[in-house]
């Protein structure tokens, strides 16, 4: 916000004095996800509140308690009183007031693809008093794919796959849900990775030995299941494929092979530990099945073929591509996230540009 508040020179014309300015769009909504219930709502807020706007924060109710230490944090920080709003509460209750609300100027929204095409859709819709377009910046869903090319480190494609698909119990909009590997690897990928899933441990998540906790309510686990009996039809279970044993609402790590990409576990978005895997003949058909998805957030390829890194670069479809590496944690300043289509308006949060999204340019020009 200090760069943006002197912003650089605009061209100056004979006998003039020019500038541009920015400035605060007005009053905010900011709703942010359970997922990630501190540091995305940190974020978003934090952003509109440096940028001089006011907001309304509105969390996930499966995350409340989260969300009201943080409102003590930015009390406790310097931040006005009357500078930001708390509001807890059902989405389905309060969500659509907040969004049609004729004084809401912007809505900064992370959460799940039908919730932000809602969002989108409202807030386009001018209300009686309104005097603005109000603006909607959306980070939404992904279908998240890694290439596993028959030119790799296979061992370190098969460790970055499980991490990226199961870390977090696959509850993250930049998980690996698509595996699409080589023909050439295939069985291999796919028998290396059905034992390294067979060591992850299940379980509480207070107990540092189990890597996957439970999902995120009883609704999540429904849905997870759901997807997986779906999956089990259209290809074939090569390991997990039920709920997890304990007190919660656990879900096995589940791998399905030989999914086609017209299958629903291919193109819909599970946000749980399920993971499609699906064969392609070679690298440009890896690339063509990666980006057929309405999705377009994260991705992944593992390859040491120079050439083939440079084509994934210029033709894979994605916000954060990465290579030889995991497809998750996005890291604010090296990896400015956001996604393209169904996935969002490619927001880049922790970027160079992510504030501009929260304010509004005044070119002023004065004769001399």
């Amino acid at each position: 916000m200090q760069r943006l508040a002197h912003p650089d020179p605009v061209v100056q014309l004979p006998g003039e004095k020019d500038e541009m300015v920015y400035l605060p769009l007005g009053v905010g909504v900011i709703i942010p996800p359970w997922n990630f219930p501190l540091a995305i709502m940190a974020g978003m807020t934090a952003a509109a509140l440096v940028t001089g706007n006011t907001v309304v924060v509105k969390p996930s109710s499966d995350t409340p308690t989260i969300a009201a230490k943080f409102a003590e944090v930015l009390l406790e920080a310097g931040f006005p009183p009357r500078s930001f709003s708390l509001l807890v509460g059902s989405g389905a209750v309060v969500g659509d007031v907040l969004v049609e609300h004729p004084k809401t100027r912007f809505v900064s929204f992370t959460g799940s693809r039908d919730v932000g095409l809602r969002i989108n859709e409202l807030a386009a819709k001018p209300q009686k008093g309104q005097i603005w377009i109000k603006r909607v910046i959306a980070e939404m869903g992904g279908k998240d794919a890694i290439v596993v090319d028959r030119e790799c480190d296979l061992d370190s494609a098969v460790k970055g796959v499980l991490v990226s698909a199961f870390g977090y119990q696959g509850q993250k909009c930049s998980a690996c849900s698509r595996a699409i590997v080589d023909q050439a690897v295939y069985d291999e990928f796919l028998d290396r990775l059905k034992t390294a899933v067979a060591e992850v441990k299940v379980g509480p998540s207070d107990k540092p030995g189990n890597y996957m906790g439970p999902v995120i309510n009883e609704n999540a686990q429904r849905s997870i299941l759901s997807y997986i009996e779906t999956g089990k039809k259209e290809g074939r279970l090569i390991t997990g494929g039920e709920a997890g044993n304990g007190d919660g609402y656990f879900v096995q790590p589940t791998v399905i092979a030989d999914v086609p990409s017209s299958g629903r576990l291919f193109q819909e978005e599970v946000f749980g530990p399920v993971l499609a895997v699906t064969k392609a003949r070679d690298f440009d058909h890896a690339l063509e099945l990666a980006n057929d998805s309405q999705y377009g957030l994260t991705g992944a390829v593992y390859t040491n073929n120079r050439d083939k890194i440079a084509r994934a670069r210029d033709q894979f479809f994605v916000g954060n591509l990465y290579f030889n590496r995991k497809c998750t944690g996005a890291m604010v300043g090296a990896h400015p996230f956001g996604g393209f289509n169904m996935s969002g308006t490619d927001s880049k949060a922790g970027g160079p540009d992510y504030l501009l999204q929260f304010v509004q340019a005044k070119s002023i020009a004065e004769k001399v």
